[in-house]
């Protein structure tokens, strides 16, 4: 083989890395907007706080006993009394008035503020919760935004399809497109993969040196997608100054995962089927191809 033709090889290997690169950029955006709307509406959720509200006459034991029931709940991510007292400084720093003044006494009641899962932060969860909160004494009433559940799981579900279909979509191209790629990258190589054809080689002996080198090409291009998307994440924290990261560890996780098993799998099947539509064309139709 030339330099020339080496060089030319070289520039489609090259040009075929980059373009899978961009396309799993793709991929891996979608992915990260994915997650990143699964891991902000679990934040929204665990967020919505459950009111136990306490009746003014319950003593201290009984209080530690709910408290206790409700940390040890499978639903529930965290709890924290609210006094009386607190109650009212919380209403004085809010509302800029204290009923005290006015009535003689503290209106406020204790409360045991509760944090649900994510996975419990519905109405029907909420209304389980009460019925088993009904079992005790010197509970008042549970309070909780209703609206707010409900808006908040509504639109958790809106924007996971609509970016769930657009991942599907994407996935489609991206597949049309790796494919099309490693197509032209094989099509070089045609009259080579004939000739080990007429001289005995096995479909797999002819086919493994392709797959092996798409799926080498497809992790370097993964591996530049995945650069290239810790460096979009980095640009949109600094330019809105956010702090922390956008994406839990395991969410990031996923969206890498992701990025490199498309990339391998993508490659390697689009690699396989390539080269086995040259298996099976005759010397003088490689000509014409």
């Amino acid at each position: 083989m030339s330099k020339k033709q080496k060089k030319g090889l070289r520039n489609i290997h090259i040009t075929s890395t980059i373009s899978m690169a961009l396309v799993l950029f793709l991929v891996g955006l979608v992915s990260t907007l994915l997650f990143l709307a699964h891991d902000a509406a679990v934040y929204v959720k665990e967020n919505i706080t459950l009111s136990v509200i306490l009746e003014d006459g319950i003593n201290t034991h009984y209080e530690k006993r709910i408290e206790n029931f409700l940390k040890t709940s499978p639903y529930t991510k965290s709890v924290s009394y609210i006094s009386k007292e607190d109650a009212l400084k919380d209403h004085i720093q809010s509302l800029g008035e204290n009923p005290e003044k006015f009535l003689g006494y503290n209106p406020l009641q204790a409360s045991l503020e509760v944090n649900l899962k994510a996975e419990y932060a519905n109405n029907d969860s909420v209304k389980m919760i009460e019925s088993k909160l009904a079992a005790f004494e010197y509970i008042d009433k549970v309070a909780y935004q209703k609206d707010m559940v409900s808006l908040v799981n509504d639109n958790v579900k809106k924007i996971s399809m609509v970016l769930l279909g657009l991942a599907v979509v994407l996935l489609l191209v991206s597949m049309t497109l790796i494919n099309n790629t490693i197509k032209l990258s094989v099509y070089s190589n045609r009259f080579i993969i004939n000739t080990m054809k007429l001289v005995g080689a096995t479909s797999w002996f002819i086919r493994k040196p392709y797959v092996r080198s798409g799926i080498i090409n497809g992790c370097i291009a993964a591996f530049l997608s995945v650069i290239m998307l810790g460096m979009l994440v980095l640009y949109v924290q600094y330019e809105f100054g956010l702090t922390g990261m956008l994406l839990q560890p395991m969410s990031v996780f996923y969206v890498i995962f992701i990025v490199f098993v498309s990339g391998i799998l993508l490659t390697a099947a689009s690699s396989y089927m390539s080269v086995g539509k040259y298996l099976k064309k005759s010397t003088n139709d490689l000509y014409l191809v």
